[in-house]
């Protein structure tokens, strides 16, 4: 009766867009031969009646797994009994290492109902049910199961990324659907470039999490009904179910275990938070170069200038126009670059151009890399350069051909010698061929758009060669062009290539997916909003539009079906390793735009096609907050200033102000867009100027923060519930956050405005430009008068900040400025604070690194740690004590500037010291 019960309610409409009468006579599993362990328990789910066959056909047989991974870790899996269905492979999502608990360690417990078969998991000290799948009856058919748990009224949930909407999740009428797609404008409500079916629920008892390690096309509804209740339900077209759960209690702890889950963050170059420039329009090697010349006129610094695919010919990857940015040009830009302590960036796509020209297409048949037809025939796709071929990043030979392409393109004795590496598209995107693609080739038509006009140099350059001067200028060209054949000729008309290899579909017990299963039309519409309605995403096949064919088979035997949202991370896999193998003693930076769980281990992610607008410039702070501090990618960023539309000064100034406290920092605009480089308007250039300034000054501190989270997960960004968990006015707020433990950002956030209200939680807080000492009482505090030029930063008393004494023109410049020491004083009268030191780029620290403490107590700050990294302008210049004459009592409101002491020493920063408060 309970069954039928939960059934009925499902079928009476609670259940988002789709029809749920099939649904109602999904008979559930029944759990038996259950064996019990100290660290878990195993048991075998048979289909308890009549199968439904809903959306695909009724397993009669899982296999339930329960282990107690670590004291706070649970893992659940229920798959099939067969091990046919398909799982995430372990190439790409290695496993965590499980050392293995026991129940009676565990900070979780997990209990179960036989028949129907449902499950709880609870906290082992208070019994607080956190997961309760008795919402529902558990469905696992051929092409879609069901799961569905109960959730407390009004809860607060973070994360099931990547998404444009509010970082705290609405809970009715709320769908996330998870399928990569080309997301140009980032919409709100809608699937977008990455997957992270993750969330993190905070209640007043503590936060826990959910991961759920599944790669297929799902939709994750959240709603609230009179017949349900509050629930949270997943949908999947495949795939198992396997989840982890981490208990925390606090939410730094929630997002620390999640990082043993799906790996703890790359380290990233020092220079890679630099501030970087781009635009997808640049006509030539002149106009970089041009941009590169007037930032530096501008006193603007400009540590890396990036080029989209303008760079290439006829948008063909591993090329280069050679009219418009020919080699020995590029080669000389580069070497402009690195010779002033600058860096270069490109971009790649994955789609290779169907062309003898370049040959990359040539050596992609001779080593069978691409995705295949049926038949034996390259996949043909549409993507810039027209038809194109997609790497299969499962074939045998694809590091072998990745690697190479990157050697002899980014070769730095004859290629263009790159410094970071920026992927693109590899949702994957075939967005001019519309599903089912049939007819590339005029799909084709208009692809690659016509090249901007060839010009001679438009104006002088001091500083570069004569090759970037104008003619009648007064110098001798150093360098001739060489000659490049190009040949403008798709491979010979043929539909196979000899060499090509068909895998092998279906192998029993080895995870491939079931057999005979409709891969291009399953039953269920997951709601992608890549196709021309929800609903054409069952029948019409909209899960293939605009990206590569569902049914499509990879080398080793698994489908596009199943593993389409990996593919950005696979690129990103292989490109980690491709950029490796040119330096091998230096860390990539590699920016993706498609991620999957997990991609944070290797690569960073802008926030990919926003627009110049003030919800994007206020959606920039939440898409941030949940990558860095829910999904652990936290190199990451949004394109500043908008990439669709044309900016104003008011938005670009307040947008660089921004963007300077965020990991990664960018300019990016579209090539219709207005140029919106920060010299073109004197409030950017102001706004530059004095925030690039402030963002260099905290670069260590920055950097020490990535490090910190690279080695335990705790988030070098993060939202201020996790600093103040029990104040519920935190829960919600995604327009102020911490950079680092310590730096409070609070920018304004509505046009026209010249003022913020800033919630202040109860503690003590310190003005970053005038050090005046502000006392948080769980309140709002207006702050006005802010021009287009401010931003609100506040110092949390009791984290010391280590600051250079002064910014540079580059990153260089900066490792040789001596240190100052910012001491805000905590409400206790104490305050502590870190530093890491290295040599900033290589993978190996063979120089020695520096992990040094800083505590402050009873007038005394005491210098100590480990001092590996030594250099002989290591050293600190100045200690600022904040709020010592109020140390220790509660205070009210704003306290002067006569609190601040400051301290003239100079201490190398390679042994132990102290510094008292009352030194002169």
């Amino acid at each position: 009766m309970a069954a039928a019960a939960a059934a009925a309610a499902v079928a009476r409409g609670d259940y988002l867009a789709n029809d749920d009468d099939a649904l109602a006579a999904c008979p559930g599993y029944t759990a038996s031969n259950v064996v019990k362990t100290a660290s878990g328990l195993t048991a075998d789910l048979k289909l308890a009646g009549e199968a439904c066959n809903a959306y695909g056909s009724d397993l009669d047989d899982l296999i339930l797994e329960v282990s107690y991974d670590t004291e706070t870790r649970l893992h659940v899996k229920i798959q099939d009994a067969a091990n046919n269905v398909y799982q995430v492979p372990k190439s790409v999502f290695p496993r965590p290492e499980a050392p293995g608990s026991e129940e009676a360690q565990s900070a979780l417990k997990f209990d179960y109902t036989e028949s129907p078969f449902s499950f709880t998991v609870s906290r082992s000290d208070s019994e607080e049910v956190l997961f309760d799948t008795s919402a529902a009856s558990l469905v696992f058919e051929s092409q879609y199961l069901r799961l569905r748990t109960k959730l407390p009224e009004t809860p607060s949930l973070y994360g099931l990324g990547e998404h444009s909407d509010p970082f705290m999740l609405n809970t009715t009428n709320y769908v996330r659907t998870f399928w990569s797609q080309d997301s140009y404008g980032v919409p709100e409500g809608a699937n977008l470039y990455g997957n992270h079916p993750v969330y993190y629920e905070h209640r007043e008892s503590g936060t826990h999490g959910v991961f759920f390690l599944n790669s297929n096309g799902m939709d994750v509804i959240i709603n609230n009904t009179p017949e349900s209740g509050q629930y949270l339900e997943y949908n999947t077209l495949g795939g198992v179910l396997d989840f982890y759960f981490v208990a925390g209690p606090s939410p730094v702890q929630v997002t620390q275990q999640y990082a043993e889950i799906v790996g703890l963050p790359a380290m990233m170059p020092y220079w890679g938070f630099g501030f970087h420039n781009c635009r997808y329009g640049y006509q030539d090697v002149y106009d970089v170069a041009g941009v590169v010349y007037n930032y530096s006129q501008a006193g603007i610094p400009l540590e890396t200038m990036w080029t989209d695919i303008d760079y290439m010919y006829r948008r063909r990857v591993f090329s280069l126009d050679p009219e418009r940015f020919p080699l020995h040009m590029m080669r000389e830009l580069v070497d402009y670059l690195h010779a002033r302590d600058q860096h270069y960036v490109v971009m790649v796509d994955p789609a290779v151009a169907y062309q003898d020209f370049p040959t990359a297409f040539q050596r992609g048949v001779e080593d069978n890399v691409f995705l295949q037809r049926a038949n034996g025939s390259v996949w043909k796709g549409v993507v810039w350069p027209g038809v194109t071929a997609f790497p299969d990043w499962f074939s045998a030979n694809i590091s072998k051909y990745w690697n190479n392409e990157f050697d002899l393109f980014f070769s730095p004795e004859n290629g263009v010698d790159i410094d970071a590496l920026w992927i693109d598209m590899n949702e994957p995107s075939n967005f001019p061929c519309y599903f089912p693609c049939d007819d590339p080739d005029t799909s084709a038509i208009g692809y690659p758009p016509e090249p901007p006009s060839v010009r001679t140099p438009p104006r002088p350059l001091p500083g570069f060669s004569c090759e970037f001067q104008p003619l009648g200028s007064n110098c001798t060209k150093t360098a001739e062009a060489s000659a490049l054949e190009i040949r403008d000729a798709m491979p010979p008309a043929r539909s196979r290539f000899g060499n090509l290899a068909l895998p092998a579909r279906h192998a029993e017990g080895e995870q491939k997916g079931l057999p005979d299963r409709d891969l291009l039309f399953p039953k269920y519409a997951i709601h992608n909003k890549a196709a021309n309605a929800d609903d054409w995403n069952a029948a019409q096949g909209g899960l293939s539009n605009k990206t590569v064919n569902t049914d499509l088979v990879h080398q080793n035997g698994l489908t596009m079906y199943d593993t389409h949202n990996l593919y950005g991370s696979m690129m990103s896999l292989a490109s980690h390793s491709a950029m490796l193998a040119r330096r091998p003693a230096l860390r990539p930076m590699i920016i993706t735009r498609s991620t999957f769980a997990g991609a944070g281990s290797k690569v960073g992610h802008w926030l990919g096609d926003n627009v110049s607008s003030w919800a994007h410039y206020r959606l920039a702070v939440r898409s941030m907050l949940a990558f860095a501090a829910v999904y652990q990618v936290p190199m990451v960023g949004a394109d500043t200033c908008g990439f669709g539309d044309s900016t104003t000064e008011q938005l670009c100034a307040r947008w660089a102000a921004l963007a300077a406290f965020s990991p990664f920092y960018r300019v990016h605009n579209n090539l219709d867009s207005a140029p919106q480089e920060l010299y073109r308007w004197d409030g950017t250039k102001r706004a530059a100027r004095k925030f690039i300034d402030i963002r260099y000054r905290l670069l260590d501190y920055v950097y020490t923060a990535l490090h910190k989270q690279t080695r335990d997960g705790t988030p070098m960004v993060s939202p201020l519930f996790y600093a103040y968990p029990a104040d519920r006015n935190t829960w919600a707020l995604d327009l102020q956050y911490f950079l680092g433990p310590g730096l409070l950002v609070a920018p304004v956030t509505e046009e026209d405005s010249t003022s913020v209200d800033v919630y202040m939680p109860e503690d003590v807080f310190y003005d970053w430009y005038t050090h005046e000492r502000v006392v948080g009482r769980g309140g709002y505090v207006t702050v006005a008068n802010q021009t287009w030029t401010d931003l609100p930063l506040y110092l949390r008393g009791g984290v010391i900040v280590p600051l250079r004494a002064e910014s540079a023109m580059t990153t260089a410049q900066l490792r040789r400025k001596p240190f100052e020491i910012l001491v805000p004083v905590g409400r206790d009268g104490r305050a502590a604070g870190t530093l890491y030191l290295d040599d900033g780029e290589s993978v190996e620290q063979q120089g020695g690194t520096s992990e040094i403490r800083f505590e402050y107590a009873d007038g005394v700050l005491a210098v100590d740690g480990t001092f590996g990294y030594v250099r002989d302008d290591l050293r600190v210049t100045k200690v600022t004590f904040l709020g010592v004459s109020g140390e220790g009592e509660g205070g009210s409101g704003s306290r002067p500037a006569r609190d601040v002491v400051s301290v003239v020493v100079d201490s190398p920063l390679t042994e132990t010291f102290t510094v008292e408060v009352g030194r002169t």
